[in-house]
């Protein structure tokens, strides 16, 4: 089964930086799409970024296009999001999410979290 982790979360101020790393287990990732949501306190989960197999094609969440760029190296079976000129509507949870399939959307693997926090 694919094992997701995320690491890189922290406190930083408003307008700084973080870069967010999710290691993923298996074989075979490099066919699967990824994606990245957060969810604040006592909010639903919300997509922000996603990045095709190849690394391709990406989308973001209009809340963060400018801001935010989400990679990928298959060579380290790793998938990243840079997220800069941070806000304290950014203040959630951050988890990656793995799409194994050949449709759109649809997520079957995620991680634990990590914790990011910006403060004004």
């Amino acid at each position: 089964q694919v094992q997701l982790v995320e690491s890189g979360g922290g406190l930083v101020q408003a307008g700084g930086s973080l870069r967010l790393s999710c290691a993923a287990s298996g074989r075979t990732f490099s066919s699967y799409a990824m994606g990245w949501f957060r969810q604040a306190p006592g909010k639903e989960r919300k997509f922000v970024a996603a990045i095709s197999y190849s690394g391709g094609s990406t989308y973001y969440a209009e809340s963060v296009k400018g801001r935010f760029t989400i990679s990928r190296d298959n060579a380290k079976s790793t998938v990243y999001l840079q997220m800069n000129s941070l806000k304290p509507e950014d203040t959630a949870v951050y988890y990656c999410a793995a799409n194994p399939t050949d449709r759109n959307f649809v997520y079957e693997y995620w991680g634990q979290g990590t914790q990011v926090t910006v403060s004004s």
